[in-house]
């Protein structure tokens, strides 16, 4: 009987030493996938740092550059009527190609998604999505915007607004709600443009997102901060 108890006893002792040993092997795993992942995206964070700071030092080294050229242009025309023409003619093209910050009088948008949630609609509705943008954009310039940025984005011809996913991009570059939207033109046709019933803005409201517009008599769109190329564009000779 006693060894009976002394076997009860030891078989009770190793079924509790064998849930402890299990449990700390999955404890010890658990711990090994934290910290490799913890690794990773240590790794990950570094390499966005890296790039940003490798970002930041060409886009300023573009600048200084930028702003060199414009010295020497300004000695070069100096007391020359005829370069003093083209140099306007320069600085003419280039605000139209989207190279300098412009200031005039427009409207500003402010788009978002809706704060609340209705359940008698879909819940995509309620958000902003990138084809929202788009039309607002297309509205502008058919409504005669000379320049129009997106969140600190300057709309060129070459820019692109496309969704991935649930992300929103414009040249490239991140973008979220709300969505504040500036152009610069006749501030009374742009916001007649937009504010006519049946427009963009009244489908985003009816959906219970934000869309207000607001008249400027003066309002600075950014400069565009990428690089405008052309790889098939060629001058006609």
């Amino acid at each position: 009987m006693k060894k009976k108890q002394i076997a009860i006893t030891l078989g009770i002792m190793c079924f509790l030493l064998t849930i402890a040993i299990c449990v700390q092997i999955r404890t010890m795993s658990s711990a090994n996938s934290t910290v490799s992942k913890t690794l990773s995206d240590n790794g990950l964070r570094d390499e966005v740092l890296k790039m940003k700071e490798k970002y930041d030092t060409t886009y300023k080294d573009l600048e200084n550059a930028q702003k060199e050229l414009e010295k020497v242009r300004q000695e070069a025309t100096q007391n020359d009527s005829t370069a003093e023409a083209k140099e306007q003619e320069l600085k003419e093209n280039n605000m139209i190609l989207g190279n300098t910050n412009v200031t005039g009088e427009g409207v500003e948008i402010i788009l978002q998604d809706a704060t609340s949630t209705n359940n008698s609609f879909n819940l995509s509705d309620q958000l902003i999505h990138y084809g929202d943008i788009q039309w607002v954009v297309n509205e502008l310039k058919n409504a005669g915007a000379e320049a129009i940025e997106v969140n600190g984005q300057r709309i060129v011809n070459t820019s692109a607004i496309t969704c991935e996913g649930n992300i929103i991009k414009i040249n490239g570059e991140r973008i979220g709600s709300p969505f504040i939207i500036k152009a610069i033109g006749s501030k009374s046709l742009l916001y007649g443009a937009l504010e006519r019933a049946g427009s963009i803005l009244d489908v985003i409201r009816d959906y219970g997102n934000t869309a207000k517009v607001t008249k400027k008599d003066s309002i600075t769109v950014s400069k565009y901060s990428g690089v405008i190329s052309y790889e098939y564009l060629k001058e006609n000779k």
